[in-house]
Parts: structure tokens; sequence; C-alpha cells
């Protein structure tokens, strides 16, 4: 019993503690007894208080017992005092022990220091004591499985968890364990997290990618910890109930590296579906809010409470209840948690359930946030993002499509007027009324799908999505992509599904729903109003059970050719794996960049093609994802990505890539957008074509892609030049590669006119050709007024812009009745004229039409292809230079041939053209300027002026 306070008389702060504390230890399963009542046999756990120790240690304020023989002692302070100075007193304490009491081990290995409403706990068993906050007391039971533990070989003190896992083996010298069912990535952050156990860091974080296999990283973790650890039981817990289900089956299908067994027939694993824990269970899977309504005594949800997820369930508790202790789920039932998506889980409510065990934590996400370093206390083991995965063939990358319409930009009116009429639909019941409408209604975008529903807007971005994203994105297809679209709530997704069907022109199988309510059937009764006609009652909405489950219609969508299509609110926004998913498709703002980053993950994973092919079978391989942005996620003003696209110089050619960094190019675009495509190209490549591009380069395409993406991270410390040098120190294997691109596809030319040149026997031919010739003369003679302008500026063509003026010409003779081309034209005059020309006509038209106007107009004498002229003329120009003694450095080379290169294509070179592509990707007119500082506009002019004239 406690102090005797006189009735009316409030506790002091030492009081109250002394309350808290007793009651603490007796709900933990200890019996408190004054020092003049002890019986240590009444019960297993006995805390005797003002315990008299020996002279000079003083008196300990509680001493606990556990079968009959003494193992620690709490000190109990007032509320409000700091505990870390009391530490001392406790290990004073310890060691103050009259020798007739019998004790196990000496001193006492178990202090606590507590005011009832902050605790801390020693444990002198572990090989660094070091003090620990506890949600509450701990049972007597706990002490004494660390008291009848075996002591570890060479020591004398019973081995607990920290002592085991400081003996743990390494996952090198762990015997039989066989380390190739694991990834790299996975065996990194294994090591890693066990060096941190071993140095008793009390939280760790692990961040890896979507679908770079955290769940399989976890249950390695987690068998290792059972078996070679110490540990008793692991807890998993995840977001929402389909990824709890997910989970479970993982387990149950993971095979163990040493022996080869599978999980489940080695250890038990409980999904957690009732309020008390199967005690032989060394795994148990449990969604948090299941978690929380155990520890509060309460009711379990039914499953569809588990479908919301734990974020969203979370954010409705504004003041969320305080947990409190239950002794059917103690604070040492775990001794270590496992929190997948982590990010969502550590909020104000939740955060009191993973704070209530005394477990090692270890989170697991793709994305954390400020926030979740914070409460990870920076213990950052391992960081694998979206650019390493790529280059590891772990995840896809991605391109962006984005879809604007006027209404989703400026939003409408709604014309009013005495005739006009306008629906409105009842949000719950979604019963339409039509009623007059006297006033425009004019609303913003913001306020589409919530206030107002424009079907137009809706129907829009789907053709859109329809008629361009997917010729443009997926040519030749028959198949619809797999994909998947996020709406904004259920009445949207409802919405969308029924113009994806009409806009498709396609059945109830092509397009389906998936959301929370999917499963259920919605019954709408409808009001009650009486005789007189007064409402009893409103319409209202219920759901019973019924119709195809929300998980039988995502095997379809995971296995199945249909749906090719599925609208979702957030059901599938994490961790959900639809692995033939090609297009993430956003109809809805996402305010938080962390579920942005989950919900595009959806696409990221990697899909071998025989899986891939049995749901898309008009496709052979997977290569990367498209994100259609039809909100303006992706506008650079909106969500900050952390892991955007690889390829981001999207108008740069292969060619033109493979050529920047052969001429030195290093910028990180650059590098990044060649790796993507060396990547992409590899995965579409028949193996003996991938085998034979590795054999040229020395290593894999994606081994230099990953080495490129790594030199492209300035903190990485990889040297860029050595990572560029397999592409630029091998022009064979550049051309191979831009080969091997050319091999994959089939140029479809829908624009280029064709004519005949050659038909029949000789004589016909050369006629056709004369008469060619004739009408070409005579179109020039027609075009006099461009013709003269041409003339004025061909002295000084590089000061005109003539470009524009051929431009206009090369587009009117393509047009019938000529249907000419300009290789047309330059083999009709190689038959008339075969003396006077050389060559033929190249890929750039409008360059080579310079040549034969000029020809017609008497002002060359002879037809030669442009780019010869300017090579040849280049060269002459750079033995004019030396010959004057002028020199120039290698990078400056460069620019010249990438200028010289420009001129040959476009007949000019000027400042503004040092800010487009392939100059972009070295530099651009600042770079330019920097290397050839007050000769570069001689330099320019002069170019120009020996090139083309």
């Amino acid at each position: 019993m406690g102090d005797y306070v006189p009735w009316g008389v409030p506790l002091s702060p030492e009081q109250q503690a002394r309350e808290t504390i007793d009651a603490q230890l007796i709900a933990a399963g200890w019996l408190v007894q004054s020092r003049d009542e002890v019986n240590l046999h009444a019960g297993r756990g006995v805390a005797v208080r003002e315990f008299k120790l020996l002279q000079g240690h003083g008196v300990a304020d509680y001493l606990l017992f556990v079968d009959a023989k003494a193992v620690g002692v709490v000190e109990a302070k007032k509320l409000g005092e700091t505990l870390s100075g009391v530490e001392v007193q406790t290990e004073k304490y310890s060691a103050g022990l009259p020798p007739k009491y019998p004790a196990p081990i000496r001193p006492l290995p178990f202090l606590f220091q507590s005011t009832g409403v902050e605790t801390y706990f020693t444990n002198r068993l572990d090989p660094e004591p070091r003090a620990r906050r506890v949600f509450h007391m701990l049972r007597p039971a706990f002490f004494a499985e660390q008291l009848e533990a075996d002591a570890l070989p060479g020591e004398k003190v019973p081995a607990n968890l920290r002592r085991k896992l400081r003996a743990m083996p390494t996952l090198e010298a762990t015997p039989n364990w066989n380390s190739d069912r694991l990834r790299d990535v996975q065996k990194r952050a294994v090591t890693s997290l066990e060096a941190s156990l071993r140095e008793d860091r009390p939280r760790a974080l692990v961040q890896m990618a979507t679908g770079s296999g955290k769940t399989v990283f976890a249950i390695t973790a987690a068998y290792r910890l059972l078996r070679y650890g110490g540990a008793k039981r692991v807890l998993f817990l995840v977001d929402r109930g389909n990824l709890g289900r997910q989970a479970m089956e993982a387990f149950k299908a993971y095979q163990t590296p040493d022996d080869g067994r599978l999980f489940t027939q080695v250890y038990v694993v409980q999904h957690l579906t009732s309020p008390k824990l199967n005690p032989a269970a060394a795994v148990v899977i449990s969604t948090i809010q299941r978690l929380y309504s155990v520890l509060q005594g309460k009711e379990l949800p039914g499953e569809d409470a588990d479908e919301a997820s734990a974020f969203e369930a979370g954010q409705a508790f504004r003041d969320p209840p305080p947990v409190a202790y239950n002794p059917g789920l103690p604070v040492e039932a775990f001794d270590a948690i496992i929190v997948d998506e982590c990010h969502r889980s550590i909020y104000t409510l939740w955060r009191q359930v993973l704070e209530y065990f005394d477990a090692f934590l270890v989170g697991l996400t793709a994305t954390p946030a400020t926030h979740t370093f914070a409460f990870f206390q920076r213990n950052l083991v391992m960081e694998y993002g979206h650019a390493q995965a790529v280059a590891d063939g772990v995840n896809l990358d991605y391109d962006i499509f984005r879809i604007r319409t006027r209404i989703t930009e400026g939003g409408a009116t709604a014309e009013g007027g005495p005739h006009e009429v306008i629906g409105r639909r009842d949000r719950e019941t979604r019963a339409v009324r039509w009623e007059r409408q006297d006033d425009d209604i004019t609303y913003a975008g913001k306020a589409l799908n919530r206030a107002v529903v424009a079907e137009d807007q809706i129907r829009s971005v789907i053709r859109c999505y329809k008629d361009l994203c997917l010729p443009m994105c997926f040519p030749g297809r028959t198949q619809v992509p797999k994909t998947l679209i996020f709406a904004m709530n259920d009445s949207h997704a409802d919405d969308i599904v029924r113009q994806v069907r009409e806009v498709f022109g396609k059945g109830n199988d092509f397009c389906e729903k998936i959301t929370y309510n999917t499963g259920t059937i919605r019954v709408v009764e409808p009001a009650v109003v009486d005789a007189a006609g007064n409402r009893v009652r409103e319409a209202r909405v219920t759901y019973k059970s019924g119709g195809t489950s929300a998980e039988d219609l995502l095997s379809s969508f995971r296995n199945s050719l249909y749906p090719r299509i599925v609208v979702t609110v957030d059901m599938i926004a994490t961790g959900t794996d639809v692995k033939p998913l090609e297009v993430v498709m956003f109809m809805r703002a996402v305010k938080s960049r962390l579920f942005y980053e989950q919900m595009k993950g959806r696409g990221v994973r990697v899909c071998e093609d025989s899986d891939f092919q049995a749901v898309t079978p008009d496709a052979a391989s997977k290569t990367r994802f498209v994100l259609v942005d039809c909100v303006g996620l992706t506008d650079g003003d909106g969500l900050d990505d952390p892991s955007p696209p690889l390829d981001q110089k999207k108008s740069a050619t292969l060619k033109q890539l493979l050529d920047a960094v052969a001429l030195g190019v290093t910028e990180p675009d650059v590098l990044t957008t060649l790796a993507s495509r060396l990547i992409r190209l590899e995965r579409s490549l028949p193996p003996e074509e991938s085998a034979a591009l590795a054999e040229l380069a020395g290593s894999p395409l994606s081994t230099i892609a990953a080495g490129l993406i790594a030199a492209a991270d300035p903190e990485s410390g990889v040297d860029v030049a050595k990572a560029c040098m397999p592409i630029a120190a091998n022009p064979g294997l550049r051309a191979q590669v831009i080969e091997a691109r050319r091999s994959q596809d089939q140029v479809l030319d829908a624009k280029t006119l064709d004519e005949v040149l050659v038909a029949g026997h000789g004589d016909a031919t050369i006629e056709k050709a004369r008469q060619t010739v004739a009408a070409f003369k005579d179109f020039i003679a027609q075009h006099h007024d461009e013709i003269a302008a041409l003339e004025v500026v061909y002295s000084q063509p590089w000061k005109a812009n003539v470009w524009a003026v051929l431009k206009k010409l090369s587009q009117e003779i393509v047009r019938p009745p000529r249907s000419w081309s300009v290789p047309g034209l330059w083999e009709a005059y190689s038959r008339v004229e075969a003396g006077r020309v050389r060559g033929r006509a190249g890929p750039k038209a409008v360059a080579d039409l310079y040549q034969l106007v000029r020809h017609v107009l008497g002002q060359k004498p002879t037809i030669e292809p442009f780019r010869e002229q300017v090579e040849d003329r280049y060269q002459i120009w750079l033995k004019e230079q030396a010959a004057t003694g002028i020199s120039f450095t290698d990078e400056q080379r460069r620019w010249l041939d990438a200028v010289k290169d420009h001129v040959a294509s476009s007949l000019i070179v000027g400042r503004d053209d040092l800010q487009e592509s392939p100059f972009s990707t070295m530099g651009g007119l600042a770079k330019a300027k920097r290397l050839f500082g007050d000769r570069l506009e001689p330099l320019l002019d002069e170019l120009n002026r020996s090139l083309v004239a």
C-alpha cells in the first residue's frame, strides 16, 4: 500500500509518481508490497517498496524480485524531473544488495528510472548498457526469459537480444547461405541494417525504390533476426489490408537461403485477425489500424476497415485517443518492428503505436520526407533511388505526356437564361434533377468533379489520350496498354469509367473501377413522405456485399487481357503490384509529393517478356511507362519531383547523344538521357544482339549506362571522363548502337510523295529527265520575285535568312501537280548533265535545293551535295588558319566541327543557334563565349562566308 495521505489533502508530485508507478507495476503483473509485508512467494514477480540496501548504497524505492530472487531496482522521481542523472543512482542501488538475499547476477541487471509518466530502462546484460525510454514497466516473465538464456561462447552472462545481435554472423560469413537468391541492393540493405543493429541503434530507415524488392529484403531481415539474431517475434506492419495479404503470400513463397525450406515451414507466420497473438507466431502481419484497435481493447474492425490507408484513417483523428497499456499485448511483445510504407505510418495517431513497443524499428519506404528522417533519427542505412534502380534494371524509366483543356486551365461559364435548364446531381444518391437556370454559373477549373461535373472535359481528356497520346507513345499497337487512371473520388471515377467505355467504343470488361466500394452493392433508399406531403426521412445510401470483389478485378487487371483500363482513387496507389502496367494517368490533383511518388511508382515495375506478352500480345517487351498528366503535376511549378525521368532530352536523337558524349559533353541531363536510351535499347534487343554489343563495348550496355547515371551525380565521386570512355573512345560501338536501334524500327513515311524516275527503256528515261529539268527551270522563272530576293543575297548569303525562302520553295515543289522531290530533281540533272553533277542529294533536301537553284541561275556551273561542299571548304579554311599561325584547342575544334555540321544542314549559323541542340548539350552560348571570347562573332561570320558562298 502507498503512504497514508489524510483525506482531502492533495498528493505531492513524489506521491503522484509513486501511485502511477504502482499502477504500472501491477498492470505488468507485479505484486507491489511494503517492506514489512513481504511475501516473495506470493507471485512470480514482487516489487518491494523502500528496500534498505548496504550501508552507503541508500534505500531503493522498489526492489524487484523474480522467482524470489532479486533482479532489479526502480528509482521513482517526482513528475517533471529529468532522469539522465538518475542512472548513476540506480547503478549504485544495483550494487548494494546485501549478500544474504539471493540474486542470479550481481550487480542487479535490470534498472528503471521513472516519474510515472516518463520511464527509462537500462539492461546491464546488454554489451553496451544504455538507458532507453520505454512506454511501460516490463513483465516479470520477460526478466525470467533473459536470465534463463545461455551465455555465448567465451562469455559468462546470459545472452540477450543485443548480445546475440552483436554476435550474429555477417551475410558473407553465414554457413550455407546462398546469396544468389538476393539482388545486390537487397544484400547491401541487409548488411547495412545488421551493422546498425549491432551498434544498438534503435531505429533504422531503408530507402529502396519502388519495385526494387523491399518485401524480399524485409523477409530476409526478419528471417536472419529470428535464425541468427536472437529475436523471438517480429512484427510486419502494413498500410492497408491488401498489402497485408500480399505480404502473407510473400512469406509463404519465400525460400530460405540457407537450408532451402519455405519460411512458413521454419516459422509460424500469423496474419492478425484476432485480439490475441498466437504464442507460437514468430512473425505477425498486421495493419497498424488493426493493431491500434487491439491496444485500445476495442472490437477488431472488419476486413473492410483494413482496406483504407492507415494514413488517411489517421488523419481523421484530430485529437488522437492515447494508446494505453494492454497486458494482452505488452510492450516487450516484439523484438523488431518492420514498418512498410513508413512515411505514411509515423503520424500522430500511429506514432503512438510504434513507440508503445520496446523494439527495434525498421522503416521501409521509396519516398522518405523530412519528418521520416527525423523519426528514424537520421539513421539512413540504405539509400537506393529511382535512377540507380533504372541503371540496375530493377526499375523502368518513364516519359511524360501532358494533356490540358480549356476548362481544366481556366474553368468555364454555364450560361443561364429564361429558357435554360441545368442538371443537378445529388452527391450521395447520384439522382439527377433538372431545373431552370436564370443566371450564369461561372466556375474555376479546381471546382471540377467537386462542385461541377463537366462531362465534355472528361470526354476531351479521354479522347486526347486515345487519339493523340496512344499513337504517339505506343505506335502500331492494336491493344490499349494496361492503363491506371487516378480519379478524384468514387463519383468522379464512375464518370471516367463511363466516358472511357464510350470514347473507346468498348464494353464493361474493357474498363473497370477498383475502389473501396468495389465488391459492394450500392442501395439507394428513397425519401419517405407522409400522406400530407411532409418529408419524414431523407433519401439515404447504404452498401451491402455483392458483385465482383476488388481483389478479383485487380487479379484480372494484373494477369488477364481485360480490363485494359482501371480507374481508382487511391486503393492501388501504394504497394500494389501490377507489373504489365504501362500508363499511369493523373486526372486528380495530389497535394502530397510522397503520395504522388507512390502513385507514380505503380508503373516502374519490370515485367518479364512472357508475362507481359500474355496480357499485351501485340508488344514484345515493357521498356518504359508513360505518365499522363492531366492536372499539371509535372509542370515545374507544382510538386517537386524527387525522381524525375532520366530521359530529359526528348528532342535529342540517340546519335546526337552519342556524338555529344564523344565530343566531351558531360552535362548531367545528357548522361542520364543517354543512359536511359541505352537501357531501353538493351531491353528491346534479342539476346544475341545484346551480347554482340557487350562484346564490342567490353561490358553490357546496362553497365555502361549505370556508370553514366552515377557520373551524372556530382556527389557520387565517380570519374565522369572514365564513365564516358566506353562511348567516347569507341566509334565502332557508337555506330553499332545506332545500327541496332535502326534495326528495331520500321520507318513509316506517310508524307513524302514519290515519282517514277526510271521505268522501261533508256531513251524514254532520258526524255523523262529532260522534261523534268525543263519544268524545273520554268518553275524558277515563274517564281521571279522570290528568286530575285535570293539573287540579291547569294553574293553574301550568310547575312540574310536564305533558309526561309528555300524552305518555302521546297514545300511548294512537292505539291501536285509537280510532286517533285529534291533527290528526284538531282537524278534528272545527273542524266541530262552527267558531267556537271557529283554524288547524290543528301537527306537535308533544302540544303541541296540551294545547290540546284544556284545552278539554274548560272551562279554555279556544277552541282554537288551541299554537305560535301561545306566539308571541303571547311578543310581548306582550317589549313588557311594554320598557315597564318592560328591554332585551336581540342575543345574549340569540337565546337568548330559542330558549327560546320550545323551550316551543312541549315546553311547558316548565328548566335541564337548556339542555344539549340546540339550546342545546348555542349554548354550553349555561354560556353562558346568562354571558349572563344571576343573572337566568337568574327569566327561565326567568317565560317558562314567561307563555307556557304
